[in-house]
């Protein structure tokens, strides 16, 4: 199929902009809202672009959330005036360490005031990301949702062109279909890669220019989230619960628990990828977190209204590649600037969209377009963002390290001599490893029994994909590659028991009979439909052997108030 679309010639329509934005989450529109402000403020004329793979603006965003209003404060100071959803301050913190049958609480002072929510609010990342498309909009700026980026465009002298949307209506063996529409090139002075966590384009464009060399390799974990309608008075508006310790005990991850409004309770589990067991299921883990004698009161006569799942950057300070390069840069998530400790990364997400924008701003009046934006780097590293990774730089990677007990003392230490100022005597900086790398063989390792579904507080994974309204044209073509197709069942199914039916948590791996090849022999079935687009199989695959590109605009998940 690969060889067919290289030798087919598709004409394709272009457009010339100021500037093109992959991605219409919160970066991607910071970054166009900070560059339709500044041209305001200078009375020039810009044309930026945003296109958004989902079907609507916030469609594929997911996250806890608890959001820092710091970048918000600082792109729309007045936003609390213009109606943002951020109407549930953060009145409660509490802490669970948790064993099997019980729990005990960090009481909120000892906890360093590095991780304090104060300011803070509970909210759905995916309705703040709404809203803020309309406000790119309302200055002008032109936002094509159902429109995925699969393909970056050099110039001549290896600098950035712009990017490719992908074409509508291919037949599963890559032919054009009854319905096909080529897609469209977008021509940019420069293009911000705002794609999110292990973006397909940004992980071209990091190899095309060297982006990660010197820098330590980024590491991730998946996040599981669930959406509870409860009784009221199971809620408690405003109250955020963290979790460590079982089910997991030995791996690194916890629990989440927030109260939102509308006696809304978002409930999820991360489990960082650098497990070792292939027989662990993330998925299962976060159904066993449910049950715990602590969480299931909570939930209890509720129901679950939605489900998503998402991997996340945490590999810190120390894993953010080079940012800058000819023509384009990466912000955001496509770079990884979250902060595992405190659980978030939206505000610096948007800080360094911001900065972006405003270096390019000046490059292009300043008309240096293709340039490489120094000016970004720069800025960044003189940015509170910088600081707010630089000092938790260690608290992962101690985790990994030292274990999950040694790891978290040493994590708090850390915190809260940074916290006094005295982070001087921690100066070194730990290093990290890749995920997938980690995986042991299946016979080496415990397999793990994981109680059946119940169908009221647990689910199957496959009725939990329904709740998030995922949807993919059945007849496109698998936008999950195998670079070798011989290696799932060679390699994976032999040495790992196919752990691509547990780490994916959306039913899209499966081994089953392969009849060509006679009795007791199997192949990789891949359910493309279900993918909610986690790109966790990208990530975890220990041959790294599958690689997630881009389907057609407007397909995946659809997440309402994710």
């Amino acid at each position: 199929m690969l060889d067919k679309l290289t030798e087919e010639v598709v004409e394709r329509e272009s457009m010339e902009v100021d500037v093109v934005i992959v991605g219409g989450g919160p970066s991607g529109l910071s970054a166009a809202i900070r560059l339709m402000q500044l041209a305001d403020e200078n009375d020039a004329e810009l044309m930026v672009v945003v296109v958004e793979k989902g079907s609507e603006i916030g469609a594929h965003i997911l996250s806890g959330a608890v959001v820092d209003p710091v970048a918000l404060n600082e792109l729309i100071p007045d936003w609390q005036d213009n109606g943002a959803p951020l109407n549930v301050p953060v009145t409660d913190n509490q802490h669970w360490i948790l064993s099997e049958t019980g729990k005990s609480e960090i009481p909120h002072f000892m906890m360093p005031p590095l991780l304090s929510n104060e300011g803070c609010f509970t909210t759905s990342l995916g309705n703040l990301t709404r809203w803020l498309g309309e406000q790119a909009e309302a200055l002008g700026v032109e936002v094509y949702p159902g429109f995925a980026a699969s393909e970056v465009l050099f110039n001549d002298d290896g600098s950035l062109k712009g990017i490719a949307t992908g074409d509508m209506g291919r037949l599963r063996d890559g032919s054009q279909g009854p319905h096909f529409e080529p897609g469209m090139e977008l021509h940019a002075k420069y293009t911000f890669f705002a794609e999110g966590c292990r973006g397909h384009l940004s992980k071209q464009l990091m190899e095309a220019f060297n982006l990660r060399d010197g820098v330590e390799p980024q590491t991730y974990g998946i996040g599981i989230k669930e959406l509870w309608d409860v009784p009221e008075e199971n809620h408690k508006e405003g109250t955020v619960i963290h979790s460590q310790g079982w089910p997991l005990n030995d791996v690194v991850g916890g629990g989440f628990i927030y109260h939102q409004e509308n006696n809304q309770i978002a409930i999820g589990f991360v489990t960082t990828l650098d497990y070792a067991n292939p027989h662990l299921s993330p998925y299962d883990e976060m159904q066993r977190f449910k049950t715990h004698p602590a969480i299931k009161p909570i939930l209890e006569g509720g129901r679950r209204v939605a489900y998503g799942a998402r991997a996340i950057n945490e590999g810190g300070l120390q894993s953010v590649p080079r940012l800058a390069f000819p023509g384009g840069c990466l912000i955001g998530c496509s770079a990884g600037f979250v902060n595992v400790p405190r659980i978030k990364g939206t505000h610096n997400a948007m800080k360094t969209a911001m900065l972006a924008a405003e270096a390019a701003f000046k490059a292009i009046q300043g008309e240096r377009a293709n340039d490489e934006l120094t000016d970004y780097e720069l800025a960044f590293r003189n940015s509170w963002a910088y600081q707010d990774l630089y000092k938790v730089r260690n608290a992962r990677p101690a985790l990994s390290k030292f274990g999950v007990k040694l790891g978290s003392l040493y994590a708090g230490v850390d915190m809260w001599l940074n916290n006094l100022g005295l982070g001087f005597l921690f100066p070194w900086t730990f290093g990290h490893h890749a995920d997938h790398e980690q995986i042991k063989p299946a016979a080496e390792m415990p397999k793990i029994d994981y109680p059946k579904p119940d169908g009221v507080l647990t689910f199957d994974k496959l009725t939990n994909v329904s709740f998030s309204a995922t949807n993919h044209e059945e007849d496109q073509p698998i936008h999950l590659q195998l670079k070798d197709e011989s290696v799932p069942v060679s390699t994976n199914l032999a040495l790992y028991d196919g752990p691509e039916n547990r780490f994916c948590p959306a039913g899209v791996y499966e081994y089953v009979d392969d009849e060509d090849a006679g009795h007791g022999f199997k192949r990789l079935q891949i359910n493309a439909q279900n993918c909610v687009h986690c790109k966790t199989c990208d990530i975890k695959d220990p041959t790294q052997n599958i690689n997630w590109v881009v389907p057609e605009g407007g397909g995946g998940p659809n997440y309402p108030n994710m």
